[in-house]
């Protein structure tokens, strides 16, 4: 009797931690698009596939929500074959999530290098690309910078190397002519550089910290449908 109120308590602790599962499915889905949002804000042209990483995201967040909802039902079914699958599927995701965190690790030294060549791109881009544009002179206005190192990155772009002038959301103060025969006293003389990978880091942040509960969780889950699994084999009554 004790092993079967032992094997009840579990199977509701599966049951749990699969609506938990589900959850973070839900909230990686929603850090996905969030993340596509934010992009669309960056003043960063796309280098070397980074759009990909929100689409993954995304794509990650589906996959624990059906792989939960699988579980969930296995867990009231009492299946064993079920049960069996999402616990290998809960693995395989915490493995990828782990493969995903050691690569990010290797490569975060590049993280600066392809940031400031998109800001490069960006800039390159400014008189092609509207909604580029538009996000550059926002984050300038936003965080008081202007072009990659400083103001005068501009000088090497097109018609405002021609005309001595920077994108009028470098002013200081708005006002005529204020991006022409730019200068520390009319223009933000700091580069957008360091705002935009600050802004970055604060956003990775918070994903990695999501990401770190919910393996978390995944850990637990599994540890929980091996012990359900095992008493269903075992053939013990769980209700």
């Amino acid at each position: 009797m004790a092993i079967e109120g032992g094997m009840k308590c579990v199977k509701f602790l599966v049951f749990f931690f699969n609506f938990i599962f589900w959850v973070c499915g839900v909230a990686l889905i929603a850090i996905g698009i969030y993340a596509l949002v934010a992009l669309g804000r960056a003043p960063v042209a796309p280098v070397g596939g980074s759009g990909w990483t929100p689409a993954a995201i995304v794509a990650l967040g589906v996959v624990i929500f059906f792989t939960s909802f699988f579980g969930c039902c296995g867990a009231w079914r009492e299946s064993y074959c079920m049960v069996t699958t999402f616990a290998v599927l809960l693995s395989l995701i915490f493995l990828v999530e782990v493969a995903a965190a050691i690569t990010g690790y290797v490569f975060k030294n590049e993280v600066h290098g392809l940031v400031q060549d998109g800001l490069w791109e960006a800039l390159r881009s400014y008189e092609q690309d509207a909604s580029l544009a538009a996000a550059l002179d926002g984050f300038q206005q936003e965080f008081s910078c202007c072009g990659v190192n400083n103001y005068t990155d501009w000088a090497g772009v097109g018609p405002f190397g021609a005309n001595d002038s920077v994108p009028s959301s470098c002013c200081r103060q708005p006002g005529p002519a204020c991006n022409v025969h730019p200068s520390p006293a009319t223009v933000f003389a700091e580069g957008c550089l360091p705002s935009l990978e600050a802004w970055l880091k604060r956003n990775v942040l918070v994903l990695a910290a999501v990401a770190l509960g919910i393996a978390f969780f995944e850990v637990l889950g599994v540890l929980f449908s091996c012990c359900l699994m095992r008493g269903i084999r075992s053939g013990y009554e769980v209700m």
